[in-house]
């Protein structure tokens, strides 16, 4: 429940739209295929390191074993985007739909509380963006209400969750079998739309809406992060990681197929796709249960990746190389609750603030990044600790060379993450050259200030140099 209440989000309801009309067409059918692969592997790489290490903390506490505290700085600071950044781009999504639901009841709220700050200007590909008196205050309130459930408990927030995922997943299997009868077939054709220059349609389309819609992926891994608070980790983990990256992807398909068959995939570079698609099929009543389904759906996908991501930084913590702020447990409520209201705080003003393409693009590049060393983590430690009991291993074997082991699996996943990010940083540097420096500069700045916090708090701090200072 987990992987899938994390998974099933902003993805299938907000970017499918955007990948569909600015990118790739109906082939975005082709794109989630892709995308599942790259997971793929990387999921087989997660089950094999959580069935051999059990710990909290995800890909960063692997590297951390595996490594050493450098490369598990790295990806702990990667991972930020993937759970934390996500959050904001998650929230906009929800704000969204919400927005859309509160107008069925003719509650309309003014663009200027409903809309990040900066927007990018629609069909310019992420190449313009404007900028303008807003805040987005509905996306700020949900990212509360989530951060006061994680601060109350993981039990209760576990049961809210499970019946959130029942919810969504309900909304979206009534929306496709509605659908079935108010397809339009010429909307499929042509399945790959003419190509019209840089990532506009035809292939090169196709993977760059890939890489738009990897981001709907995110969550799947978020099931490693539990580890410590699993019953049995060694076998539930593996099952959690790779089963729910399996009902996503079906979910996926069947309901970007429905959707594009439904409305033109021109008109689907909203906030609220599926909104636009019930419009279409003149059915008042299934619109109202897609917005509070998406609503409330968007919710559980915010509880699983801000979950992630403070248990993340309790890790970090923990170990010197962040704050001790982060790992301070509530005495009634056994949570990091001041690292979890910092932490809401910090990504509710990336939500009000940023927009949801710039989010989701950054948030591709450091997911694909830290999957990407997920999967050579895999290959480490075979090498370094070959002895060591695995109750799950990667498929496919490896070969040897210069006696150093290379997996099929992981390196294949290593490959496709790298297919993954080459579009998205072609795209910065189109955005660059065409004047829209804000991506670039956001990229820049991050690792800058990932790179500053490491060497001037992180090396003095962390576990490995407290014990060199107090070794005689």
């Amino acid at each position: 429940m987990l992987g899938v209440g994390s998974t099933i989000g902003a993805g299938i309801y907000v970017m499918t739209g955007t990948a569909a009309a600015e990118y790739a067409g109906p082939s975005i059918l082709v794109s989630f295929i892709i995308a599942a692969l790259a997971c793929l592997f990387t999921a087989f790489s997660y089950g094999e390191l959580s069935s051999s290490l059990p710990v909290s903390g995800s890909a960063y506490s692997y590297a951390y074993v595996s490594m050493g505290e450098k490369a598990a700085w790295t990806v702990g600071w990667l991972l930020l985007l993937e759970y934390g950044i996500s959050c904001a781009a998650v929230a906009s999504g929800l704000s969204g739909y919400a927005t859309s639901l509160l107008s069925s009841f003719n509650m309309h709220v003014p663009a200027a509380l409903s809309q990040a700050t900066f927007q990018t200007v629609p069909g310019s590909g992420g190449m313009a963006i404007t900028s303008g008196w807003r805040f987005d205050l509905v996306a700020t309130l949900a990212i509360a209400v989530v951060t006061a459930c994680l601060v109350r408990g993981v039990q209760e927030s576990a049961r809210v969750n499970t019946v959130i995922v029942f919810i969504k997943v309900g909304v979206l299997f009534l929306f496709v079998v509605c659908g079935l009868f108010a397809l339009h077939p010429s909307y499929w054709h042509p399945f790959i739309p003419e190509y019209r220059g840089g990532f506009q349609y035809g292939i090169p389309g196709m993977f760059r809406a890939a890489s738009i819609i990897f981001f709907a992926y995110v969550g799947f891994e978020a099931v490693s992060t539990a580890s410590a608070e699993a019953r049995n980790p060694r076998r539930d983990v593996p099952i959690g990681i790779i089963g729910s990256l399996v009902i996503c992807t079906i979910v996926y398909v069947c309901v970007a197929s429905i959707l594009i068959g439904i409305v033109p995939y021109q008109q689907l570079n909203v906030a609220d796709p599926l909104a636009i698609a019930v419009r279409a099929m003149h059915q008042p009543w299934l619109a109202l249960f897609v917005n509070l389904g998406a609503t409330i759906g968007l919710c559980s996908v915010l509880l699983g990746l801000l979950y992630g991501q403070t248990r993340i930084f309790f890790a970090m913590s923990r170990d010197g190389l962040l704050p001790p702020i982060f790992a301070y447990v509530h005495k009634r409520y056994h949570t990091p609750w001041t690292g979890t209201i910092l932490l809401g705080i910090l990504v509710a003003l990336a939500t009000a603030t940023l927009p949801i393409d710039v989010i989701s693009d950054l948030v591709s590049i450091g997911t694909a990044a830290a999957f990407g060393i997920v999967c050579f983590t895999v290959i480490w430690q075979r090498n370094k600790h070959p002895d060591m009991p695995r109750s799950f291993s990667v498929p496919l074997g490896g070969v040897t060379i210069r006696g150093w082991w290379i997996g099929v699996t992981p390196t294949l996943g290593i490959l496709f993450c790298l297919v993954m990010i080459a579009p998205l940083f072609a795209d910065m540097a189109r955005a660059l050259m065409h004047g829209n420096p804000v991506p670039a500069l956001l990229l820049i700045a991050y690792a800058g200030l990932g790179f500053a916090t490491y060497w001037f708090y992180s090396r003095h701090n962390s576990r490995f140099a407290t014990e060199e200072s107090s070794s005689p």
